[in-house]
């Protein structure tokens, strides 16, 4: 375990077996098409490129980079997109493969910016979800695992670009970040 991380909250086993699950339950759902599965990088990457891997289907491939955090630990409640999508969404059905959910304005932002701009369906799946922090209405329609209210580090997950190669999900202790 990292010098910085308090516990692991999911092991490597654990969140490989759920991923494997939710990309099977994807594989069933989609069936017979092929959705445009979008990465929101950064966070997502490492769960994005583990359920590519698992699926059964074919799919296109496109990446956003969108934040509404910086470099701090609460969301700031503004929609900054970094990258914007290289392919067109109208008329497809789009997966947007998120990290975390916390307070959901990004992923609600982000899911009427999709609407809006033309995709037929638009679905997100997500590895965390920290219900306990949200203060918009949205859900995932896949997810890996609930979680308690805490910094998570790991998988992705990062804190100021540090962390993220870790290969389970750990709680970052706070004499790291309430400095």
């Amino acid at each position: 375990m990292h010098q910085d991380c308090e516990r692991i909250m999911l092991t490597e086993q654990q969140i490989s077996k759920r991923v494997t699950e939710i990309a099977a339950q994807i594989s069933t759902d989609y069936a017979g098409t092929r959705p445009l599965m979008i990465s929101i990088l950064k966070g997502s990457i490492v769960f994005y490129t583990d359920l590519l891997r698992a699926l059964d289907i074919p799919v296109e491939l496109d990446f956003m980079a969108v934040s509404s955090y910086g470099s701090g630990t609460t969301s700031s409640g503004q929609l900054k997109i970094k990258k914007d999508l290289e392919v067109s969404v109208v008329g497809k059905d789009v997966i947007n493969i998120k990290d975390i959910i916390d307070s959901g304005i990004t992923l609600s932002k982000l899911k009427k910016l999709l609407i809006d701009r033309g995709a037929a369906t638009v679905k997100v799946v997500t590895l965390l979800d920290k219900f306990a922090r949200r203060t918009v209405a949205i859900e995932s329609d896949y997810n890996g695992f609930q979680i308690e209210d805490e910094f998570v580090i790991g998988y992705g997950l990062d804190y100021n670009e540090h962390y993220r190669t870790l290969p389970y999900i750990g709680i970052l202790k706070r004499s790291v970040y309430e400095k």
